[in-house]
Order: structure tokens, then sequence, then C-alpha cells
């Protein structure tokens, strides 16, 4: 590995959220932002057209697009068209702007536990929503078909996926993804898939984008993807919106009634260094994630036996149910309060995430040991760890 992950970069005073909510004295293991400095070829194209000295207006420029179609023929061996390809602020304006575009006053249908953001859109767009929970099963959460199916057929107009999934860390099959698309299809669903962290899957897997799966799958889904969680720069705004077409590439823009604003400049510059030449630096990125993600969940099946862990395929978050413990307020509270150790709680992301924190393994390895270290610590000294 010629990246060293386990430098500790001190972000107290870097304008950073992750570091600025809590107290100086807690570890911030919550939102989806590693703690690792970005690839070399992104830092230097951003310091030379920073050189530049001019930062009017962009343009989309044709050298992001075609890194874009390049990058996903790569990685996931997707062929796609440059006219297909929409450069946008981020992911979340475009999941809700896609819904707005798409539902057609029918409702919109998703997945729970979901990440927090899910759980406004409909909302926002003035439909109604059905929320498919998904199945707890051993170390995976499992797909049910059959209330998916019931789900579909109640007036949805719009299907959002998330996948790899967050919170919990799926990175679904082909066949589950075919089934999702051939009952969308039946339904006459549009399919908007979230899949931002599609670049951040572990060994054995494979992240298939859905609208890769089949022509007719494609016509009737739009992708969002971003290099944010990738390559950590989600602080300059730039996303990708992969259309069916050039017909719908220009419907979904011109449905923006001027409230999504435009992609940063330097988000772009620093989007076509990262999809051009971040390769090896994400290869080296990916393996040491994957260390940390084993890491966690043996210390947490080994050191804490109240908590159930639940083994991301996907994205460098850990879902970890905490209802065993019985602790007296929601697992992410306590752990601030008494271990200093910053967590998303996990009832945030809808109502079967009561109980549960989300974990964010995306810092050096030091660091990870202190926070689950100071978890188990509190645990034990407020008489909530369970005896082995």
């Amino acid at each position: 590995m010629t990246h060293d992950f386990d430098n500790i970069i001190d972000r107290v005073d870097s304008d950073s959220v992750k570091w600025h909510i809590y107290g100086p004295d807690v570890l911030p293991l919550w939102v989806a932002d590693v703690d690792f400095r970005s690839p070399e070829p992104v830092i230097e194209a951003l310091q030379k057209r920073i050189q530049h000295g001019v930062f009017g207006y962009p343009v989309q420029p044709d050298g992001l697009v075609q890194a874009v179609v390049n990058w996903v023929d790569l990685r996931h061996g997707w062929k796609i068209s440059p006219d297909q390809v929409a450069v946008i602020p981020a992911v979340i304006s475009g999941f809700n702007l896609a819904v707005q575009a798409y539902a057609r006053g029918r409702g919109l249908l998703y997945q729970t536990p979901a990440y927090m953001p899910f759980l406004r859109v409909a909302r926002n767009a003035g439909i109604a929503e059905i929320q498919h929970i998904l199945s707890r099963g051993k170390d995976q959460y499992e797909f049910d078909f059959d209330t998916f199916e019931k789900a579909a057929a109640a007036g949805m107009g719009v299907f959002l996926l998330c996948n790899p999934h967050n919170p919990t860390g799926r990175v679904f099959t082909r066949t589950e993804l075919e089934r999702m698309a051939e009952i969308c299809l039946r339904h006459d669903i549009t399919i908007v898939s979230d899949e931002i962290h599609s670049d951040l899957v572990y060994s054995g897997q494979r992240h298939i984008p859905i609208a890769s799966i089949a022509p007719e799958v494609a016509a009737k889904t739009i992708t969002l993807i971003a290099p944010s969680k990738t390559f950590n720069i989600a602080g300059l705004k730039t996303a990708v919106a992969i259309l069916p077409s050039a017909e719908e590439n220009k419907r979904l823009i011109n449905a923006d009634p001027g409230l999504m604003g435009h992609p940063n400049l330097l988000g772009m510059v620093a989007a076509e260094a990262a999809y051009g030449q971040g390769l090896p630096w994400l290869q080296d990125l990916l393996a040491y994630l994957e260390g940390n993600r084993d890491f966690v969940m043996q210390y947490v099946r080994s050191e804490l036996p109240g908590m159930r862990a639940f083994t991301p395929q996907g994205t460098y978050l850990a879902w970890l149910d905490c209802t065993a413990c019985n602790l007296p307020e929601p697992p992410s509270q306590f752990f601030v309060r008494h271990a200093r150790v910053g967590l998303n709680n996990g009832a945030e992301f809808g109502e079967p995430g009561t109980g549960f924190v989300r974990l964010n393994f995306g810092s050096p390895r030091a660091m990870l040991v202190e926070a689950l270290n100071r978890m188990r610590d509190a645990l034990q000294q407020q008489g909530y760890l369970m005896l082995k």
C-alpha cells in the first residue's frame, strides 16, 4: 500500500461539520465523511485551477463527462453515452428533483431503515409514501419481495433505491435487483437509484448499477452517483445524474424550478481528476477500509456482546443494534455522554432504526481503537455491558 491512511490529520479547526458539532473531547464517527487526505491528483488539479485566479460561472466540462463515462465502464462494466450525463450539485438535490419530475402525482416507495434525507422526499414533493421495511437476517438485511410487491401495487410512481444501502451496508445481488426492476416495470414505476457508495464495495461483492441490467430497466431509471464519498470531496458539491437518454437528460434539467442551482466550479475540477486519476488511491483505500471493517466487526462481537453487528458489504458505515443493551436513553446519546464518541442516532433513519447507531469506520485505525475502547468502558462502567 503506497498511501498512508494511518496518519491522523487534525481537523478540529478545518471548518468541518464532522468535527465541529461536538466538543473537542468527542471522537466523531458519525457523518459519512472520512478522515483521510484526498488523492494527490485531485489536490494538484485544484491548485492548478486556483492559480488561474478567475472563478466565473462554469460550463459542464467535456472532460468531466467523458471521465464519468469511462469510470462507470471501468468500474462496473456499464456503457453509457456522454449525452446521458448531467452534472448536478448533489445527489440529494438530484433525487428530490427526479421524484418531483417523475412521480406524476403518484406515491413514493423506499426502503427503511433509510438514509435520512429519503424520509423527507415525499413531503417535499407533496405526494404519499410507503416505507418498505428491510428484514433483519442473521448477519445481513434481507429483501422481502412479497411485501415489496404489495407496496408497489399501491399506486407508487417512483421507487427510490439506495445501493449500496445506507445505513445497513447491503450490496444488492443481481437476482435481487432483477426482481426489484421487474416489479417496478410491471407497475409502471420509475426507479431513482442513489448509488453514491457504488465505488466502496468489499471483497466478494460487486456493485451492479440497476440501470445496467437490461435496456428496458435503463429506460425507466435515473441513476445518481458522486465522487464525494469515494474521494472525500463532499464539500465541493458536485454529483452526476445518469439519465436514460439525451431527451430525459433535458427533461430532468428543465424540471428544476430554479431551486437546485449549479455545480461548483472547483468541485467539477476535482471530480474530473478523481475519476480520471484516482483509481490507485481508491484501491489502497478499499484495502484499508476493509481492514477497518473487519476490525470493527470482530471488536463488537468479542468485546461488546450486548450489541449486534451487521457486516457491511459496501460503504464505510457500520449499523449496530444496541437494543439488547437496554440503555436508558437513545444509544447515540448514551455514547456521546458517557464515552465521548459521536455516532448517528439510528431512529433518524426511520422507526426500524430505533435502538441502533451508525458508526463511520472511515478513520485511522488508532482512532477506531480509541473510540471502541471508550464505548466498551462506558457500557461496563454504567453497568450495561452483558457478560460473555
